[in-house]
């Protein structure tokens, strides 16, 4: 899949082949619609997917629509932002993080 530089929903069925089979680093964004900080990353998120095209992918995934892939993962909080590289989970952070700290995080896929 061509990594077009925008957020792209993932679900429970499409999860191993976007996120864990992907070339790229990917970035999981889990949220809830009634989580306000989730709100408030959204367009941040979606500002850093055209910075990174072509060295992060990003993915969103509404855990409460998409359950299982979020309870497997033992995510228990909103937002949370799991960073995989090569079908591996290399970092996960809880929480809404300012920009500069989501840079760093990038940086190190």
């Amino acid at each position: 899949m061509i990594d077009t530089g925008e957020v792209r929903p993932v679900t429970d069925d499409t999860f191993a082949a976007e996120v864990l089979g992907a070339s790229l680093p990917v970035l999981v964004d889990f949220w809830t619609d009634w989580c306000p900080p989730c709100k408030r990353l959204a367009p941040v998120l979606a500002e850093l997917a055209v910075e990174y095209a072509g060295r992060v992918e990003f993915r969103s995934m509404d855990a409460d629509d998409q359950p299982e892939t979020a309870r497997a993962l033992h995510v228990l909080a909103f937002p949370t932002l799991a960073l995989y590289r090569d079908g591996e989970l290399i970092r996960t952070v809880v929480g809404a993080q300012p920009r500069h700290q989501l840079r760093k995080l990038l940086d190190a896929a």
